[in-house]
C-alpha cells in the first residue's frame, strides 16, 4: 500500500449479507484502508446506521435529501471523494439501478455520479442471479468497466443452494487491495517474484494420496502481501481449499513433480520465496486400481525421493534468483534445524516456524511465530497473524530487493 490511505465508499445494499459488510469494514481498517458508509433503506433493516458508523469511524449516509448534505451536493462529493466504490451486497435490485442508468435514492445517485471506479459482490437467492434479467444486467455492468468480487456458491437464509452467496469479507478485501496495488507503484514495481504454497498430494491409487496438513495461507498471504508492494507475483500452489489471492499469475499443481516443472517454467525472477509444504517421497509405484487391505497392499508403501525445488533454484548455476527465501517447518530445536538446511540447501534465508501439535499450531492454523535465519543471524519475530508475518517479509524482501531488476535486464 501507498503512504496515503487509501479510501472507499461502502454501498450497503439490503440483504441478509449486510451483517459482512461491517466486518469487511473492519477488515479494510486492519489493512490501513478507511470507509465511509452509505446505508440503502432496505440495507437498514438487517444492520443499523449506528453499527456502520462505529465500524467505519465515520458518519454512515442514509438519504439523499438531507438538507445538510444536499446543500453541498453531498451524494457528488461522496461519490468522487473515495478511490474506490465497493457495493457489498450488491442485491439484483441495486445491480439492474446502476446497470439501467436509475438515480433515485442516495446509493444509486451516488453510483451515477461517481468517477471512480466500482467494485460490486453480488449477493442474493440463487434463482434471482441465475435470471436473465440479472444476467443481462451485470453483462451490462462489466462492459462498462465494474469490477466483480463473487458471488460464491453455498447455502442460502432461503434454505436453497447454490451460486448467488456474497464473497467472504476477507476475499473482497482482498480484491480492493489487489485494485490499489495494481493502480499504484511501489518498491517491488517492476520486480517479478516465485512464491510456492501449499501442500502436494502423491497418489497412491485413484482414490488415496500422501498429504500433510498445510492449508497455504502463509504462502497466499505472502503472495498478496508482495503484490501489495507493486510486485508481479506467480503462486504455484498446491491443493487448497481458500480463496486464491487477487491480482496474482495461479499455477495449479497437485503433485510435488508438477510443482518443480511449474516453478522451473516460471522462471527467472528476482525472488523465489519457497514456502509450500512439498511431500519428501511419494509412492514408488501408483497403481491403477484401489489398492485392497485383504490383500495386504497397504501394509508395506515403497517410496522414492520428489524433487527438491528449494534446492534446485537455490543451486542453479544460470539465472539463479538475486534472493531465494525457504521454509523450514520443525517441531524441535527450530532454529538449530532451519540453519542446517539453509546451508545444506543453498537459499539465501530461512523462515522457520515450530509446527509442534497444539491449539496454536501454525500448521493450518491462523497465525504464526517465526525465526528469520540470514548470513546475519537469527531474528525472533513475535507470534503475529499470517498477513502480518507477510507483511513483514515483503517489507524485508523489497529492501534486498532494492534496485534494477534483473530479469527485466536479462530480456
Amino acid at each position: 500500500m501507498t503512504s496515503e490511505p487509501k479510501r472507499i465508499l461502502l454501498i450497503i445494499g439490503g440483504g441478509v449479507a449486510a451483517y459482512k459488510s461491517l466486518e469487511l469494514a473492519r477488515e479494510l481498517a486492519r489493512r490501513g484502508i478507511q470507509s465511509r458508509g452509505v446505508l440503502t433503506r432496505a440495507g437498514g433493516e438487517f444492520v443499523t446506521p449506528l453499527s456502520v458508523a462505529s465500524l467505519t469511524g465515520d458518519k454512515c449516509y442514509t438519504e439523499l435529501f438531507d438538507l445538510t448534505d444536499e446543500a453541498e451536493m453531498g451524494h457528488i462529493e461522496l461519490s468522487r471523494s473515495a478511490d474506490l466504490v465497493v457495493v457489498a451486497p450488491a442485491t439484483a435490485d441495486l445491480l439492474a439501478k446502476a446497470a439501467n442508468g436509475h438515480a433515485n435514492d442516495l446509493a444509486s445517485t451516488a453510483l451515477m455520479a461517481t468517477d471512480k471506479q466500482v467494485l460490486y459482490a453480488p449477493a442474493m437467492n440463487v434463482r434471482m442471479w441465475t435470471n436473465p434479467a440479472t444476467q443481462r444486467n451485470i453483462d451490462l455492468l462489466k462492459r462498462d468497466g465494474a469490477m466483480f468480487a463473487g458471488p460464491v456458491e453455498g447455502d442460502m437464509a432461503c434454505g436453497e443452494y447454490g451460486p448467488g452467496r456474497m464473497a467472504e469479507p476477507l476475499e473482497i478485501a482482498d480484491a480492493v487491495e489487489a485494485y490499489f496495488a495494481k493502480n499504484a507503484a511501489g518498491p517491488l514495481t517492476n520486480k517479478r517474484i516465485l512464491v510456492t504454497a501449499g501442500p502436494t498430494h502423491e497418489s497412491l491409487d485413484p482414490v488415496r494420496y500422501i498429504a500433510n496438513r498445510s492449508s497455504g495461507k502463509q504462502g497466499y498471504a505472502i503472495a498478496a502481501a508482495l503484490r501489495n508492494l507493486g510486485a508481479d507475483v506467480v503462486l504455484v500452489t498446491g491443493p487448497t481449499n481458500i480463496p486464491m489471492p487477487k491480482g496474482v499469475g495461479i499455477v495449479r499443481v497437485e503433485t510435488a513433480r508438477e510443482m518443480m516443472e511449474a516453478s522451473e517454467g516460471s522462471l527467472p525472477v528476482d525472488c523465489a520465496v519457497c514456502c509450500a509444504a512439498v511431500a519428501d517421497y511419494r509412492p514408488a509405484i501408483e497403481s491403477e486400481h484401489k489398492i485392497k487391505k485383504e490383500r495386504g497392499g497397504l501394509t508395506s508403501i515403497p517410496v522414492e525421493e520428489n524433487p527438491d525445488i528449494l534446492k534446485t533454484i537455490s543451486q542453479m548455476k544460470d539465472g539463479r534468483p538475486r534472493l531465494v527465501v525457504g521454509f523450514a517447518a520443525e517441531t524441535d530445536d527450530v532454529v538449530t534445524y532451519a540453519e542446517v538446511k539453509r546451508k545444506r540447501k543453498g537459499c539465501d534465508w530461512i523462515v522457520a516456524n515450530d509446527v509442534s501439535p497444539g491449539e496454536n499450531c501454525a500448521m493450518g492454523g491462523e497465525s504464526n511465530t517465526v525465526f528469520l535465519i540470514t548470513d546475519d543471524g537469527d531474528e525472533a519475530w513475535p507470534e503475529m497473524p499470517k498477513d502480518e508475518v507477510a507483511r513483514h517479509l515483503a517489507s524485508r524482501i523489497a529492501d534486498a530487493l532494492r534496485g534494477p531488476s534483473l530479469v527485466k535486464a536479462a530480456e
